[in-house]
């Protein structure tokens, strides 16, 4: 059997309107983080009503659909969490309400990430309808929680206590319409420093912690911007695109772009504001390229020279808020880096799908960003984090990411994205289980 992919063309474009209005359905509950129940609940509306072969939202919260009845599964995932809002005055339409236009649909999350789900609810039930479910596999689409807050614990959850396994996972996360094999990873680290206070009219009597926070803060600013030169008393994270400091992972790391680290909060304690302050912390944003792990970062933080000066303590946060259903796993700030080979099997079945839809034809659609999406190459990267960071960071399944809407429109006001992209990717989805087990006979 070969694929007929002008029939799944035809069989997605039919499915336009309806994804439109399921999308624009599901934006209108708000759903931050923790409060996804009114998505999970309409997306299992959805699956019920296209016939899942299975469909539940499990203890966690994650809403699960299954098509097919084979022990091997192929899973889509898409979070079904947004951001808030932000400033209500820098939104031209009801973030919730949305709009839609010919060619676009607005609202908090259409981009980031919900229109992925909506596509992957369709793109399996075209592979009902026209029999693409290969022999012995079933596919899985599921929607996840908790990722805006807290990257990858849905899939920890769902591979730990609800012991599924995929065979491979594709992230229907925002691709700009490429395919996407890789992300830098990310943590989140804590640097905690000591002092004593004393009034604030005599501070040669204290020992300020603010003042020893500076120099903490000086020595990360050159960490992050210093050059990889040996005569620097601080070598910069750019060094690891250099293949003497990177041996095993340089290329991948300059395909991923370096590591960077920035101080994004800072607290402190004093007893009134005539008081020197008796201890200071701040929290680092620290992302990972390829070669470099939670303990390497850890140390590079620990063996700065005002660190070791002031005995600074230096600790990975965690994360424990309750899902919107009440249940807790507990897991460090930890989101390891990922990137599939460009050779691997995975790959070259959405390249496989990609061009036998379109040809040659790169990044098909009526999209505003046309010029953007045509000048960089199909297979590329993310720039921020992803489930992809426990599914293959942590775990070791394969993933790969394609999925409609753009990066640029993640968290930010008058978030829109493409009817168009739904359609390419539903149909994308489609061919990629049949074709991943021709390659892999």
């Amino acid at each position: 059997m070969s694929i007929d992919y002008k029939l799944i063309q035809e069989k997605a474009e039919g499915y336009k309107a309806a994804m439109t209005k399921f999308l624009r359905d599901v934006v209108k509950f708000p759903g931050e983080s923790c409060g996804e129940k009114e998505h999970a609940e309409r997306i299992l509306e959805e699956m019920k009503m296209l016939e899942f072969d299975e469909a539940y939202i499990d203890k966690q919260g994650n809403v699960m659909g299954f098509m097919g009845k084979g022990d091997k599964i192929i899973a889509f995932d898409g979070h079904i969490d947004t951001v808030g809002i932000g400033n209500r005055a820098n939104w031209t339409f009801d973030p919730y309400e949305g709009f839609e236009d010919d060619l676009h649909i607005g609202g908090r999350g259409v981009s980031d990430q919900l229109g992925g789900v909506i596509s992957a609810v369709y793109g399996a039930r075209i592979m009902k309808e026209l029999n693409l479910i290969p022999e012995g596999y079933k596919v899985m689409v599921v929607g996840t929680v908790q990722e805006e807050d807290c990257d990858g614990l849905c899939w920890e959850y769902i591979i730990k206590k609800e012991n599924i396994r995929p065979e491979f996972v594709v992230s229907t996360e925002p691709t700009d319409g490429g395919i996407y094999r890789g992300q830098r990873g990310r943590m989140e680290i804590r640097v905690d420093v000591q002092g004593i206070s004393c009034h604030g009219s005599a501070p040669e009597r204290g020992d300020n912690a603010i003042y020893k926070m500076s120099e903490i803060i000086q020595n990360i600013r050159d960490l992050n911007a210093n050059s990889a030169d040996e005569s620097t008393a601080i070598r910069g994270l750019v060094k690891m695109l250099d293949k003497k400091y990177n041996p095993e992972h340089y290329e991948e790391a300059n395909f991923l772009g370096r590591g960077t680290v920035t101080v994004s909060q800072i607290f402190y304690t004093s007893p009134s504001r005539c008081a020197v302050a008796d201890s200071c912390s701040i929290s680092l944003d620290r992302r990972m390229t390829a070669g470099e792990t939670w303990q390497s970062c850890i140390k590079e933080i620990e063996d700065l020279p005002a660190v070791q000066k002031y005995g600074a303590k230096v600790s990975m946060y965690e994360y424990d808020v309750p899902s919107w259903t009440g249940e807790k796993y507990p897991i460090e700030c930890y989101f390891p880096t990922w990137v599939i080979p460009k050779d691997h099997n995975v790959t070259k079945s959405l390249e496989k799908v990609y061009q036998g839809l379109y040809n040659t034809e790169l990044r098909k659609g009526d999209v505003d960003n046309i010029e953007m999406r045509q000048a960089r190459p199909l297979t590329d990267k993310w720039t921020f984090s992803t489930n992809g960071v426990s599914i293959m960071g942590r775990n070791g399944i394969p993933c790969i990411g394609f999925g409609p809407g753009a990066e640029a429109q993640a968290h930010a006001p008058n978030e829109i994205t493409w009817k168009n992209d739904l359609v390419t990717c539903a149909a994308l989805y489609a061919g990629v289980p049949y074709e991943y087990s021709q390659l892999v006979k």
